[in-house]
């Protein structure tokens, strides 16, 4: 944004500083000026001042003008900022023109002001040096007045050719499939969710937006009508993206604008209209929506202690801190009214033009600001307490170093996501939490799941020709409803391509990263099924885990026809882990075994072993026999088809350790415990091999 220290100067009078030192105040205190331009002189000899490059954030779209601007300044040095000049010829008789607001939810007030005689002529005088100034295109007087108005104090206006209006001026939705030809010469399409400026025959232009062509002025308008009005931002922004147009009021009224402000800005373009002649005839008509109104100019007052400036903002520079004088000082120069409840408490009413204030907070902030960040004492805040972590934080710490050592990468992904995938994806049922102002439809719900937002990351490399691809996001994932949502800690991977070295990333190294992370808890039995499935896995090449006989996650390939939708063409593993279900259980703490000095004896057993028995049932014979000497046993081969082998038997090579902490163990020791071992096979019904 451009501003003129010039234009600036003239609303303060009593300014003294340089333009580098104003320009260097204002962005101390938020108003940015990003740079300055020497204007030189004019042809007078009189210097033309300074031009501000600015850059206001949006939620200041009161500091959007010159007025707005000489605002902050006059705070700032303490400054009477001088009134806009409003008064106008006295009006003729005649009636206002009639105004009806027939969409009032959208438009909160409406000024209209009828102008006769006009004469329309290039701009002159003040408005034209502003404009050649800023290099501002000159177009008419009329229109000119309504560009400089918005530029000087942040109201958009529009002119309308008064003879080509017919009949009462309308504010309401659009008409399905209406038809609106604008300013840029383009004829559009409305929609019922547009708000149109109309008469009782057509729409006039699309509020807040842009104006009409047929109505617009040209040098042989005579009769004008000057329209000033308050716009609801939501119905702006959605007109505005809707037809891609973004125009200078748009971006004021998407922003909010102040309902105080329409009856002064008509007040300043007429005036400039009618120093080329003409009158104005009748009184302004001004229809308010009290409902609006009481919303933004006329909201609630809120409580204000000064006793919280020193609480919140810390010691300054100066050893007399923020007096109640200079917060007072502070707070009428931005407009607010203060009315005294007791000592250092008051109730602030909050100024039209600064839609952003709403809480004591707020006001404290515009304190520090305005008083500067740079006089507080560079010291943190105290501080009594302590950092509290979260009860699973070594547990997610576990985590993340074990899935580190294993080679996988941790991503973060958003905590939205559409409602195709909510749906899909949720643990349950009618868990999905909507949100109330979603900035998309593909962001319009809380992730009740990890592994949408997987499948995007993964997506988003595998379509980057990054092909091997092992991820893992530790998050939140959030289930309830509107009134009452849940948040729990959950765990997704994901993996594809040749990530883990040789061969493709199978179900296989899925499953065994899932076994280590597992084995880092105290769980007395984990065991894998295919039990209740998700829709989103492969049937047949995925699995359910369960702990302690409770689901704790699911894991596999991506079902096809989900691939197929993302647009997947190579086979995507992933799973989610319920987190909140493992940080119920403890972290395996490990155990030093002293070491032995004595020999250790290795025994092998060939067996013959019934099909039916598992491992496990050897492992808890072999464990129930209580031989402390026994070290380690494992199955060394295994031989399921032979011709020496019987019909429903396998051949089993067990090998097992002996080794003692306090002997070497005698070969009578040894027999003994190989007979136990034997006798532990046959009680499963195996034998040794002949």
């Amino acid at each position: 944004m451009k501003i003129l220290t010039k234009w600036l100067r003239a609303y303060l009078p009593g300014l003294t500083v340089s333009d580098r030192q104003l320009a260097d105040d204002l962005t101390l205190r938020g108003i940015a000026v990003e740079g300055v331009f020497d204007l030189g002189t004019n042809d007078l000899g009189k210097g033309n001042g300074s031009l501000f490059e600015m850059d206001i954030t949006t939620n200041r779209v009161d500091a959007m003008n010159h007025y707005g601007v000489a605002r902050e300044a006059a705070i700032i040095y303490g400054l009477k900022l001088a009134a806009l000049e409003t008064s106008l010829p006295a009006a003729q008789p005649g009636e206002g023109y009639p105004v009806r607001i027939e969409a009032p939810e959208l438009c909160g007030r409406f000024t209209a002001r009828v102008l006769r005689g006009v004469t329309i002529r290039p701009s002159d005088g003040i408005v034209a040096q502003h404009f050649g100034l800023l290099g501002q295109k000159q177009i008419s007087n009329a229109v000119d007045a309504t560009n400089y108005v918005m530029l000087g104090m942040g109201q958009p206006t529009h002119a309308f050719d008064l003879d080509k209006v017919e009949g009462a001026i309308v504010v309401r939705r659009a008409y399905k499939g209406e038809k609106l030809k604008t300013l840029d010469e383009v004829e559009r399409t409305l929609d019922p969710e547009d708000l149109v400026v109309a008469d009782e025959k057509k729409a006039l232009g699309l509020a807040g937006v842009m104006g009409g062509w047929d109505s617009r002025i040209t040098s042989e308008t005579k009769n004008v009508l000057v329209e000033a009005a308050w716009f609801d931002t939501a119905s702006i922004r959605r007109s505005s993206k809707r037809h891609l147009i973004h125009t200078d009021a748009s971006h004021r009224f998407e922003r909010g604008a102040d309902f105080n402000a329409p009856p002064v800005a008509s007040a300043l373009v007429s005036r400039i209209l009618l120093e080329a002649g003409g009158e104005q005839v009748g009184e302004m008509v001004d229809v308010i929506v009290p409902a609006i109104q009481k919303r933004t100019a006329n909201r609630s007052s809120i409580h204000f202690s000064t006793s919280e400036i020193v609480r919140l903002l810390g010691a300054t520079e100066d050893a007399a801190g923020i007096s109640t004088a200079t917060a007072e000082t502070i707070l009428t120069g931005l407009g607010c009214g203060l009315s005294t409840k007791t000592e250092g408490e008051y109730d602030v009413t909050l100024p039209s033009w600064r839609l952003d204030l709403e809480r004591e907070i707020d006001l404290i902030e515009e304190i520090a600001r305005v008083y500067g960040y740079n006089r507080f004492q560079n010291t943190l805040p105290a501080f009594s307490g302590s950092v509290v972590e979260l009860p699973w934080a070594e547990k997610e710490t576990t985590i993340r170093r074990t899935l580190l050592a294993l080679g996988w990468t941790e991503a973060i992904s958003s905590t939205f996501c559409a409602a195709s995938d909510a749906e899909l994806f949720a643990p349950e049922t009618n868990v999905c939490v909507a949100m109330g102002n979603p900035l998309s439809e593909e962001a319009g719900m809380l992730r009740p799941s990890l592994v949408p937002g997987m499948l995007t990351m993964l997506a988003l490399n595998l379509n980057r020709d990054v092909e091997d691809v092992v991820l893992y996001e530790l998050g939140t994932a959030f289930t309830g409803s509107t009134a009452q949502v849940n948040e729990r800690p959950a765990l997704a991977i994901g993996a594809s391509g040749r990530a883990f070295g040789e061969g493709e990333v199978s179900f296989y190294d899925v499953k065994g990263t899932i076994e280590t992370l597992l084995g880092k808890f105290a769980t007395a039995e984990v065991k894998y099924d295919r039990e209740g499935l998700p829709k989103w896995l492969h049937p047949g090449r995925s699995a359910r885990v369960t702990v302690d006989g409770e689901p704790a996650g699911f894991f596999g390939q991506l079902h096809p026809v989900e691939a197929e939708r993302r647009k997947l063409k190579q086979a995507i593993f992933v799973g989610e882990i319920f987190a909140d279900r493992i940080y119920q259980r403890s972290l395996r703490v490990p155990a030093i075994a002293e070491l032995s000095k004595f020999q250790a004896v290795r025994r092998d057993f060939s067996l013959l072993v019934p099909s039916a028995v598992e491992w496990a049932s050897i492992e808890a014979a072999l464990k129930g026999l209580g031989i402390a000497e026994l070290r380690s046993f494992a199955p060394k081969e295994i031989l399921r088809e032979a011709k020496s082998i019987p019909e429903g038997y396998y051949s089993l090579l067990l090998g097992t350790v002996f080794q003692s902490l306090e002997r070497t163990l005698r070969e009578e020791e040894l027999q003994e415990f190989s007979q136990k071992v034997i006798a532990a096979m046959e009680s499963l019904g195996g034998r040794l091999r002949g």
